[in-house]
């Protein structure tokens, strides 16, 4: 089963895990957002519905995914966009879209502001 963690790293963060992976270290797979206001911005409702439909789902048209979240394409093509724009969702060669994990786990971390 090939799971994705969307989380909160820092840059620095980020330049730990990557040396990490760089030496050979398992790591598993992340999307990272800088701060958890821009993870909420990026997975609205409505796109982590998106998300919940194309798990495990290969690639898809945008009508395949308007049609499997009950909602009008042109606005699916809005959210899509923005999910490729952020690196959650590819693009494929087929001009087709993916999300090509099988689970999603999201990890981050609330703290009290000083």
């Amino acid at each position: 089963m090939r799971t994705v963690t969307l989380g909160v790293s820092s840059i620095e963060d980020t330049q730990h895990q990557m040396a990490a992976a760089f030496r050979g270290e398992k790591l598993g797979e992340f999307i990272s957002f800088v701060t958890v206001e821009l993870l909420w911005k990026v997975l609205t409702a409505k796109r982590w519905d998106i998300l919940q439909a194309m798990t495990a789902q290969g690639e898809m048209t945008i009508r395949e995914i308007a049609r499997h979240v009950g909602r009008d394409v042109k606005a699916v093509h809005g959210d899509v966009q923005a999910l490729v724009a952020a690196g959650v969702l590819d693009r494929t060669d087929s001009g087709h879209v993916i999300f090509p994990y099988d689970a999603v786990h999201v990890d981050f971390t609330l703290r009290k502001v000083a």
